[in-house]
């Protein structure tokens, strides 16, 4: 087993160039099964996620290819139908293939997925959307067994604007028999990589990046290459990162307006931060102020940077409220954080952070990827040592996370504990 040593105290520093966004490309390789033939995914993150995903699909019949940050697909003509336990337990994004199989196999025997322990993440509205879309689906022995032929376009209004329920439907609808509008769809970067890759491939979509998509189904779609999206989640935590240490970070690759009410956060905390293009640089150089943070859908604030943002809190001047208004087990790693010696009270979906001037290291435990990433984030401004354990979930998120920091100038290491 292998755990983060960390020493603390150092400024960050440097440049990073971002890669592909571990929220997007998961669900684009689910969505090569939709074209027979050899589709490439670019700017691929070299993360654990992926290489699941990519066993996933070679037991569905596929080909795949992983060289650097590329990964080729060869979907054959007729595709297994089921996603076995095994693997999908380990990661809840495997659930993305429900909607692609079903379309191109009339049939998706997918295990009801695993993943972080950050609350529960029910599937009824993947349910309800393709039942309505015609398909019968029965959930029986751990599986979700959904079944029809020939999908039928439906007016489906989603009762909150779900990532992964928005992505079911997309990829179900986009050869389905006429016209399915979803409303109150997910406006996440990461959906309209996916609608941009599907339209690339032959699909009809309009709509895009707003809270009504509309999709009219085509009778085939093809393999396309398509570059993935960068990481905007990744982008966060080291603009977080350099904002705690107080140091100075140029951010390469990821559109500013990805990320535009975290740096308003960070520029409240005081940090200076200059954006162009797919550039953003972070500068600090005081303690920062304590900031409240709500968890919204995009546009709002995202809650894969609220662990970080806590962290960046418990140094802060002042308090400050987070709250969370997404995951509801978010708030379990605090308790690793207090270890660190940070000032943090939870009561139902609100965190009260009591920021102080310094953290103690500790060991402390890792529940999920990014409770993992804010706790490295604390360590790194903590004085003396801190171990990080349960790091396999860090790794399931960020591609290079040690090399990168180290790049930095942190003091961290990755050991065999």
């Amino acid at each position: 087993m292998s755990v983060f040593r960390i020493e603390g105290g150092e400024t960050l520093h440097g440049e990073v160039v971002v890669p592909g966004a571990k929220n997007s490309v998961l669900k684009l390789m689910a969505a090569t099964l939709l074209a027979p033939g050899l589709s490439t995914l670019t700017n691929v993150p070299d993360i654990e996620d992926v290489t699941i995903m990519a066993e996933l699909l070679r037991r569905l019949g596929c080909e795949v290819t992983h060289s650097g940050e590329n990964i080729s697909i060869n979907v054959p003509d007729k595709p297994d139908h089921r996603a076995d336990y095994d693997l999908v337990r380990k990661m809840r994004a495997s659930i993305c293939v429900l909607g692609p199989l079903i379309a191109r196999c009339g049939a998706a025997d997918v295990a009801v997925p695993g993943g972080d322990n950050i609350g529960s993440r029910g599937l009824d509205m993947h349910v309800e959307a393709l039942r309505k879309m015609g398909a019968q689906v029965n959930n029986e022995h751990g599986y979700l067994l959904a079944e029809c032929q020939l999908l039928t376009g439906a007016h489906i209004s989603l009762d909150f604007p779900s990532v992964g329920a928005t992505e079911t439907i997309l990829m179900a609808a986009v050869t389905a028999r006429g016209e399915t509008i979803i409303e109150n769809a997910a406006r996440e970067p990461e959906i309209v990589d996916i609608c941009e890759m599907l339209v690339e491939m032959g699909a009809d979509i309009s709509g895009i990046g707003t809270s009504t998509i509309t999709i009219t189904g085509v009778s085939a779609l093809t393999p396309v290459s398509h570059r993935v999206v960068s990481d905007r989640i990744v982008a966060g935590t080291w603009a977080v990162a350099v904002a705690m240490t107080r140091g100075d970070l140029t951010i390469h690759g990821v559109p500013a307006e990805h990320l535009a009410l975290p740096l308003e956060k960070l520029q409240s905390a005081g940090a200076q931060v200059d954006s162009g293009g797919q550039t953003i640089q972070i500068r600090m150089d005081v303690r920062p102020q304590c900031i409240d943070v709500v968890t919204l859908p995009f546009p709002g604030f995202p809650t894969d940077l609220q662990p970080q943002f806590i962290a960046l809190n418990s140094i802060g001047q002042g308090a400050a409220l987070v709250t969370e208004n997404l995951f509801e087990a978010r708030f379990r790693f605090v308790q690793e954080l207090a270890r660190l010696g940070a000032d943090v009270r939870t009561d139902g979906h609100h965190a009260l952070i009591r920021g102080k001037e310094g953290l103690s290291g500790a060991p402390v435990e890792a529940t999920d990827i990014r409770a993992g990433a804010g706790l490295v984030l604390a360590g790194l401004v903590a004085q003396g040592n801190t171990t990080v354990y349960g790091v396999g979930h860090i790794d399931r998120g960020y591609a290079g996370f040690v090399e990168t920091l180290q790049g930095f100038g942190a003091k961290i290491l990755r050991v065999d504990d």
